[in-house]
């Protein structure tokens, strides 16, 4: 494992530069991070900690995709920090990086996997189908959202797969339904030898019983609370076979069906009062300061 914090360039200033920033999707945006040491020895199903600035939170994100020396993190701007992020611009920089942390995901030859994603979790998907198609498997890709307007990456999913489905809630691209709905129709025509589930943790839940029944080995990715990264402050706990297990050392992968989704998603509400607070407080700033909408 490799940890990499901030940097001083021959500028003097400390920080990662932005290479690339711009928005998905309603609400998702991606940016590109130069982060040389993290991009040479990143692997799929890892993430990063990063914190913007000195006064700054951090954040877990997982790498989306590795180009040269510049990692992608793909986000939803749904709270304080994932905001300011995404109102950054090329050539602005993030303070601190560290990782890549966590394990990296299981891959090798299995026959036939099914890479589900929903919403903003189908960032993480087209790097495991890659390494996965790689490693000689055939790989279904699956991807949900709410509706076309949140959609993301279905060009870079469909160029990764061997075959990809599309599903919206409201019917605006593709199944009018869930991802699931298609999981089950994919497991009918053939028994898939592994299943990756990755996105809301209420959709893995429900996505992950599709394959139950039939004993289908099933892996999702979990996004609890996490500070250090490290598994050194343990706010990532999760009990995975009613034990206690760190998801950023232990994880972030873990047995689907071996996951209690109940515990993970009431810690998940811990600081929901806290986060409406720094949220409000920031969006409050940019009105005095006349901050501008986020590039587009």
């Amino acid at each position: 494992m490799t940890l990499r914090f901030s940097r001083q360039g021959e500028d003097g200033i400390l920080g990662y530069r932005i290479m690339e920033a711009r928005q998905l999707a309603e609400r998702i945006y991606q940016v590109w991070v130069e982060a040389p040491r993290v991009a040479r020895n990143a692997r799929a199903g890892q993430f990063l900690v990063l914190r913007i600035d000195e006064k700054g939170e951090r954040i877990p994100l997982t790498i989306s995709a590795v180009d040269g020396d510049s990692v992608r993190l793909v986000f939803m701007a749904v709270g304080k920090t994932t905001l300011q992020l995404s109102t950054l611009c090329p050539g602005d920089e993030i303070m601190d990086v560290a990782g890549p942390l966590g394990r990296p995901s299981e891959i090798r030859y299995f026959g036939h996997c099914v890479i589900v994603g929903g919403g903003a979790g189908i960032a993480c998907c087209p790097i495991i189908a890659r390494a996965a198609r790689a490693a000689g498997n055939r790989v279904t890709g699956i991807i949900g959202a709410r509706s076309a307007n949140f959609l993301i990456l279905e060009d870079e999913m469909g160029e990764a797969c061997d075959e990809l489905f599309v599903a919206t809630d409201d019917g605006t691209r593709g199944h009018h339904g869930f991802a699931a709905d298609l999981l089950k129709q994919v497991i009918a025509r053939e028994r898939p030898d592994r299943v990756w589930i990755i996105g809301p943790a209420i959709m893995m839940k429900v996505t992950s019983e599709v394959t139950r029944p039939d004993g289908i080995p099933t892996l999702v990715s979990l996004n609890p609370i996490m500070v250090d990264g490290t598994g050194m402050c343990g706010s990532c706990r999760v009990v995975v076979g009613g034990e206690t297990r760190f998801a950023c050392v232990d994880g972030p992968e873990f047995d689907a069906h071996r996951v209690d989704f109940d515990v993970l998603m009431a810690r998940q509400r811990t600081y929901t009062g806290e986060e409406k607070l720094a949220l409000e407080r920031f969006s409050a700033h940019r009105c005095r300061c006349g901050g501008s909408e986020s590039h587009g």
